[in-house]
């Protein structure tokens, strides 16, 4: 049998309240989307921007069929929602549809990213086994893959590397299938060092690999008076790359290479900025992903 949809239009303030009033209706999950073709700015790290205008779509279970009018009625009334529909999603294995989304990707110099649930295409090359889960970073974004093409280029061997935002942990992973000793990855989400862990298991390098929250890192630091490294990877946002830019000058050697990543064209020469007291970043590369957008990459060295 089908699967009942609600669909809700409402206001920013209104949508805490829309979503706990489906959850008490019974809604099994919900997803919120524009409704206005509004664009959202780069968030700071622990905000979480909305539209002004939402669109709510709750999926209920086949045996709600009968109650969803009423459900819609009320909770419009409730959030003065300005439109309410109702529709029916056809029964799939979710499961096997979820991942049939998922194939492997060919990235630069033989290095592959492979879901966990299919056979390498080559497994002579260079195969990260990656499971696509909550932390970003699955190969799929093309600032991922700016920074793997640009790991595969590098002399790696016996380097020691920070992945700072490491997300789901494939940077490190990668960098250490090409040869580097040891990764520290570090992320602000916990759900990001769990599934870094879990992922490097997957790929055998967990032994080579130490991930951490902030706090945690620079208190092993301190501990075990870590020395300097020689590659940071940082794929995140341009705001928190300008503010953590003196924070990384304090990790690396001198001369210690560095790569960022999660760049659009008009913050290129205000990262470059940022970094210039301490970095010499020469080397910008783009890449251009399905949505026809732009993503760059900055590159360089710490200067002595």
């Amino acid at each position: 049998m089908p699967w009942q949809q609600l669909h809700l239009q409402c206001q920013k303030p209104q949508v805490d309240l829309a979503e706990s009033l489906l959850l008490e209706e019974g809604a099994l999950s919900i997803v919120l989307e524009d409704a206005g073709d509004q664009p959202l700015f780069e968030p700071m790290p622990g905000q979480s921007p909305l539209w002004d205008e939402v669109i709510l779509t709750a999926i209920f279970s086949a045996d709600m069929a009968q109650a969803i009018e009423n459900i819609a009625q009320e909770i419009a009334t409730q959030t003065n929602a300005s439109r309410v529909w109702s529709s029916q999603v056809s029964d799939k294995d979710w499961e096997r549809e979820w991942m049939s989304h998922y194939h492997p990707i060919e990235c630069a110099n033989d290095l592959w990213i492979v879901p966990n649930w299919i056979q390498p295409p080559n497994p002579q090359a260079t195969n990260i086994i990656m499971d696509p889960g909550l932390a970003f970073g699955t190969g799929y974004h093309a600032t991922t893959r700016l920074c793997l093409d640009w790991l595969t280029e590098q002399q790696l061997k016996n380097k020691i590397v920070i992945d700072y935002g490491c997300g789901s942990g494939i940077l490190g992973i990668a960098a250490l299938l090409l040869g580097a000793k040891h990764v520290y990855a570090v992320d602000i989400d916990p759900q990001a060092v769990l599934a870094t862990n879990q992922n490097a298991e997957r790929n055998n390098v967990h032994k080579q690999l130490t991930a951490f929250l902030p706090d945690e890192f620079n208190e092993y630091r301190q501990q075990q008076q870590l020395d300097k490294v020689d590659i940071i990877t940082a794929n995140i946002l341009a705001k928190p790359l300008m503010q953590l830019a003196p924070y990384f000058a304090t990790l690396i050697k001198p001369q210690g290479q560095i790569v960022l990543a999660g760049l659009i064209e008009p913050q290129l020469d205000e990262v470059k900025q940022a970094f210039a007291t301490w970095f010499d970043l020469p080397n910008s590369h783009s890449f251009k992903d399905a949505e026809d957008s732009h993503w760059h990459r900055l590159s360089g060295l710490l200067t002595d």
